[in-house]
Parts: C-alpha cells; structure tokens; sequence
C-alpha cells in the first residue's frame, strides 16, 4: 500500500488581490502560497505538501471551478479528513475557498488528467461603464460592439491550430491546442460573455483571443482578421491582451475514472500538427 494518498481540491477564488497561481519568489502573495500555508498550518505539520493545478491562473485572473491535487502521507490524510474542509475554511483568507476536498481516483492528475478547461471573459460597451460592484470581474470597452460579428470572427478561430498569433512563448512548449468553443451572448443586463473551451491554453490566449474579437467587434476589424492572424503564425501588434479582471476560469473537465492515467499520458506527449504534405 502507498504511503500517500492523493487528494483533489475543488477551489474558488478572486484573483484582485493574487499575483497568480503559482508561487513566486520576493514574497508576492499567490494561491498557491495561501492553501499551501493553510494547509501545513491545519495538519500541524513541518512539511509544504506542494499543490498540483489544472490551470495556472496569471495575476488578477479570477477561479470558480479551479482543480487541484496534493499528495498527503496517509497518516496525515486518515487524521485530518473529518474536519480538513471546516479547519481550512477558518484558516484561508476570505478570497479564496476550498470547496471539496476527496480522495482522487487512480491515475488522477489535475493538469495532465484534464480535457479541457472552460474560461468566461466578461465585457461590457455601457457608455456609462461597469457597475461599480461588479468592477472587479467587468472590463469596459469604450466602443459599441456587435456581438455577431464577434460570433462570426470566433468560427473562424474553432478547432486544432498553432495558436503561436495568440501565445506568449515559452521556451520548450508547443503552442498547438485545440479551440473547442468559442462564442459570446450579450445578457439583458447588456454584459457580453465570451465562453473559451479548449483542451489546454497557451500563456495568454484566452485574453488575447478576447483582444482580437473586440477589434472586430468595435468595427476597427473585419470579422476574417482573427483568421487570419492565426494562419500568419506571428504575433499581430494590433493584438492586445485585454486586462485580468475580466477573466473566470469557470470549469476543468475529465474523463471517466478509467481514462485518467492514459489521458496523463497522452496530454505530456508534445504536440505536432499534421503535415501538410512531403515537400
């Protein structure tokens, strides 16, 4: 029997006051450095039991299905269990929540095992601005926008691609991903919500994707220009990156239990578009 037991956490969070997901050095306050301390602090142990996530969230991005996964020394998981949940709750800061904490099926990797991770990004063109307490989740673009040439644009941008147009490059990581949905309502309150699935994303594409529909949608753009910067394969400068605060990760999807550990597998596999021919 394994001296550990894998526990995965279901988390929220308001990323206003976060430098991101990941710990950082100089003291910069993280998610990962709050539940990480919380959770040393609640087991009374010596030992930083380090969190594995399904997507790391840049500074001011916000969560409300975030995943996470932690391996606990059985010993520590067969005490704490009972109370884990509660002990947290009293010990994390107010803006971010653990909200279900169980043992993970074999073969469970927040990041690896996962599908897809679903995004809103929340707008609004109200040529008065964004209500003031929802500030903190709305961005406020200054321009009308029509939605339906934003839908139109986003069709063009569906399915497996380089995303180099749309990515910040890291050094060693491919930019192929493959764009499952990508649509935008406006609700009767007049706040447009894009929905971005895809299996995984590249550092920066969902709010640079947003940044490309929004010069569409402003008329500064034609709805084939997102297309078109993406078939080019370099970044475009009239692509802006739109701010953080507008950003949720809203959802992490994963397949069935006896799928886990051969998705873990597949998704560490770097990836490669077909060719298009020999020569």
């Amino acid at each position: 029997m394994s001296g550990v037991v894998r526990v995965r956490l279901d988390l929220s969070y308001d990323g206003t006051e976060f430098s991101g997901w990941a710990k950082q050095a100089g003291g910069r306050r993280t998610v990962q450095g709050e539940v990480e301390d919380a959770l040393r602090t609640v087991t009374r142990s010596a030992t930083t039991y380090e969190l594995t996530v399904a997507g790391r969230t840049d500074a001011g991005v916000h969560a409300r299905g975030q995943v996470a996964h932690v391996d606990l020394p059985r010993e520590v998981w067969a005490e704490h269990r009972p109370k884990l949940l509660k002990r947290l709750a009293g010990r994390l800061p107010k803006d971010v929540r653990v909200w279900a904490l169980r043992e993970a099926p074999e073969g469970f990797d927040a990041r690896f095992s996962a599908i897809w991770r679903r995004y809103a990004y929340r707008v609004t063109d109200n040529p008065g601005g964004v209500d003031p307490l929802l500030r903190g989740h709305v961005l406020w673009h200054d321009w009308p926008l029509d939605v339906d040439a934003m839908n139109e644009a986003a069709r063009g941008l569906l399915g497996e691609h380089d995303f180099a147009a749309y990515c910040k490059r890291r050094e060693g990581a491919t930019t192929i991903r493959t764009l499952q949905r990508l649509s935008l309502v406006r609700g009767d309150d007049g706040i447009i919500t894009a929905t971005v699935r895809a299996d995984a994303f590249c550092h920066n594409m969902v709010r640079s994707l947003i940044g490309a529909l929004l010069f569409v949608g402003d008329g500064h753009r034609t709805p084939d220009w997102p297309a078109k910067v993406l078939a080019a394969g370099v970044r475009d400068s009239a692509v802006h990156v739109v701010r953080p605060h507008g950003l949720t990760l809203e959802e992490v999807g994963y397949p069935a239990d006896e799928l886990l550990a051969a998705r873990s597998v597949e998704a560490r596999n770097k990836r490669t578009l077909p060719s298009a021919g020999c020569c």
